[in-house]
Formats: C-alpha cells, sequence, structure tokens
C-alpha cells in the first residue's frame, strides 16, 4: 500500500461557458474501473442531449488504469487533455466527465485542447484535492483516572486523535506515522507510567486538505 497519495475529495461539478458553449465537469473519487464507468453512464444518461460527453480516469497505486474518451470530439482533443490535467496533478482513484453543449462556435483542434483541460483543472479545484496518508492506528488502554491527562496530551502532542471508547477500560485510538511507532509507545508508556496498555490496531489512510 502506498504511504501517501493525493486524490480527489469526492463528487464535485463546475460549469463554465467558453465561446458560447456550455463545459459542465463532473469529478468523482472510483476504487475501480467498473465504478469509473459506472458514474460516466450516469452522466450521459442526465445528459443524452448534450452533443460531447467526453471522460477520463486513472486508478490504481500506480496509475495501471488510464483511459481516456473523445466522445465524438476530434480525436485527441478532448479525452487525452482531461486526463493529461490527472497526470499532470498525480490524482490516483479519480474520474472525470466533461458534458459539452456546443454553442455555434467551432474552437478548433488547439481551442478544444485548452478548453478540457481548463474545465477539468477548474473542476478539480472547485471539487477540492486531499492527500491520503497510511497511519498506523494504535490503541491504548487505560483506567478512568488518566482519561483527562492521556486526552489532553494526546490532543497537544503530534499525533492526532482518532477515537475514545468508554467500556470497562478507556480504550484511546491515535493515529501515528509508521516511522513514529515505536516513538508512540515509549512516549505513551512514560505518560501512564507504564499503566497504559499499548496495542496497534491496524492501519488507515487518513485524509487532510491540500
Amino acid at each position: 500500500m502506498l504511504h501517501h497519495y493525493n486524490t480527489v475529495k469526492g463528487y464535485g461539478e463546475h460549469e463554465i461557458t467558453i465561446e458560447r458553449s456550455r463545459f459542465i465537469t463532473y469529478v468523482s473519487r472510483v476504487e475501480t474501473e467498473e465504478e469509473a464507468q459506472e458514474f460516466i453512464t450516469s452522466i450521459k444518461k442526465k445528459h443524452h442531449d448534450a452533443n460531447h460527453n467526453c471522460s477520463a480516469y486513472m486508478i490504481g497505486e500506480q496509475n495501471m488504469i488510464q483511459k481516456a474518451n473523445d466522445d465524438g470530439e476530434p480525436s485527441g482533443t478532448a479525452g487525452v487533455p482531461m486526463l493529461e490535467v490527472l497526470k499532470k496533478r498525480d490524482l490516483k482513484d479519480t474520474v472525470v466527465v466533461v458534458t459539452r453543449y456546443f454553442g455555434g462556435i467551432k474552437l478548433g483542434a488547439g481551442g478544444l485542447i485548452r478548453a478540457y483541460g481548463r474545465v477539468v483543472s477548474e473542476g478539480l479545484n472547485a471539487t477540492g484535492i486531499i492527500e491520503r496518508r497510511l497511519m498506523r492506528v494504535m490503541q491504548t488502554k487505560i483506567d478512568y483516572t488518566w482519561l483527562g491527562k492521556v486526552e489532553n496530551e494526546v490532543r497537544s502532542s503530534q499525533y492526532q486523535l482518532k477515537e475514545i471508547n468508554y467500556l470497562d477500560m478507556v480504550e484511546v485510538a491515535v493515529y501515528v506515522e509508521e516511522a513514529l511507532k515505536e516513538q508512540f509507545v515509549e512516549w505513551m508508556t512514560e505518560l501512564t507510567n507504564g499503566q497504559g496498555d499499548v496495542q496497534e490496531a491496524g492501519t488507515e489512510y487518513l485524509e487532510s486538505g491540500l
């Protein structure tokens, strides 16, 4: 699994007009090619009356799946420049669809390439880009008498609190970077005078805005 990568925040849409043509960009995060195709199909159904519904997506840790579709625009003037924006920003697990309603003014090959690149870039900005970092979840079981101190120290530390479970003993789950795992165990052990039972509880991706 990748230690960190960038992707889109989630679903988004953005519309602009260029030389009387309406360009509507739809963005979504997907994990499989099937999800990407389903998203593209849904937009095509929504805008079945549009002149074009061009698409591009990039999926997989090593960007193994890359597809671009011009959907009737001159070859290489829509899908490819859309995909190039995803590549330039190194956005994984991302699909974009640009719906175009022709406004009567032809843009030419160069104009189309610039237009599709621009609308995708603006659509991504409107949707938001995030970084996903693979974190180790460290869970510490403590007596309730330690809760106030431990919670305050965790919240003011370099680590990030995930959740607190109030059971027979309190379980404090914290996101810790892999490289800091041993340091965290030592820190928590010292903080609780050895009274805290620190265990690993798997890994999760933590998302943060860019």
